[in-house]
């Protein structure tokens, strides 16, 4: 592609071995993808489809069903939270897609020349700026639940061919397996929650990596710590759980995140921080998080602590 570049860097969940992106199959050498995501259904889809996959890593269904059905079906298939980029040279298109509800962050950047970019984080957009001196051009946030499709130009310019929702909040998925509930009987609800929280913890399972859950004590980490614990013995995952807390000295949030490991006998982490602590990654904060929202800001400086944590003492995945 004229004056195209894709790039990626790789969080190695799945397929360590033949997983880099951008991905390009030796069946469809014309395809390229880069994707941000998990995608729990990719070897159903394989199954379904008699897909011969060439790695074992879930982006490669995105290739596998664009190739065999179209842009349409993938958005329309992938059960998981994805962002992805789409490149086919033989047709001279660009695509774009984004999950449901947004969970994997993805911006977009516009130009009236038409140039066009995309990004997880807006900061990777910036130095685009020298690509269009003098051309007006504007950063926004990728619509969740959407699909796009542009035509590349000659020039290597874009234009946009289409750009389409795919998924409003209350539909139901084409991937999902349960029946709408018959019944509104108290039992029957409980139940169906219980069998949806279960199977979303479930086919979460699947890494090459060691798993681990972040736990505050409270009912839902507790409930989500518990599942997992559960699940992972039924799947015949041979290492203990790890869970992971975080609070200032002998906080409620510890002490309780530290009652719940217990009772589960998880291989439990906890991390004690101070306003020293604070002080001396809140840059650090801001410049991931991209706002300078206070809420927001003050919420996640235990997390991005918490997250480091992980990173650097543990090979887990949360």
């Amino acid at each position: 592609v004229k004056d195209g570049y894709l790039g990626f860097v790789r969080l190695t969940i799945i397929d360590s071995t033949y997983g880099m992106q951008p991905l390009v199959l030796h069946q469809a050498p014309h395809l390229s993808v880069i994707c941000n995501g998990e995608l729990y259904n990719h070897k159903a889809l394989g199954e379904q489809f008699g897909f011969d996959y060439e790695t074992k890593g879930d982006i490669e269904c995105i290739l596998q069903l664009y190739n065999t059905f179209g842009i349409e079906k993938v958005v329309e298939n992938l059960d998981g939270v994805f962002a992805f980029v789409l490149v086919d040279k033989r047709s001279q298109k660009i695509y774009a897609g984004r999950d449901p509800y947004g969970v994997r962050p993805l911006f977009r950047l516009v130009a009236d020349d038409g140039v066009v970019g995309f990004s997880s984080e807006a900061k990777g957009l910036i130095n685009l700026e020298n690509m269009i001196p003098k051309s007006k051009f504007k950063v926004e946030q990728y619509p969740p639940g959407h699909y796009s499709e542009y035509k590349i130009n000659p020039d290597g310019k874009c234009s946009l061919v289409s750009e389409k929702r795919y998924y409003t909040v209350g539909m139901k998925p084409r991937f999902q397996l349960y029946t709408d509930p018959s019944s509104l009987v108290p039992n029957d609800v409980c139940q169906n929650i219980r069998t949806l929280l279960f199977a979303s913890v479930r086919k979460r399972l699947m890494s090459e990596r060691r798993i681990g859950c972040l736990l505050s004590g409270g009912l839902d980490s507790s409930l989500i710590a518990g599942i997992l614990v559960q699940e992972s013995k039924a799947a015949g995952i041979p290492y203990k759980i790890q869970t992971f807390a975080i609070g200032m000295g002998e906080s409620p949030d510890i002490l309780a995140a530290r009652q719940v490991a217990a009772h589960l006998g998880t291989e439990h982490h906890e991390i004690n921080f101070t306003a020293e602590d604070v002080a001396s990654v809140l840059d650090e904060v801001v410049y991931h998080l991209e706002t300078a929202d206070i809420t927001t800001i003050r919420a996640s400086v235990g997390m991005y602590l918490l997250s480091r944590y992980i990173k650097e003492k543990t090979d887990s995945t949360v």
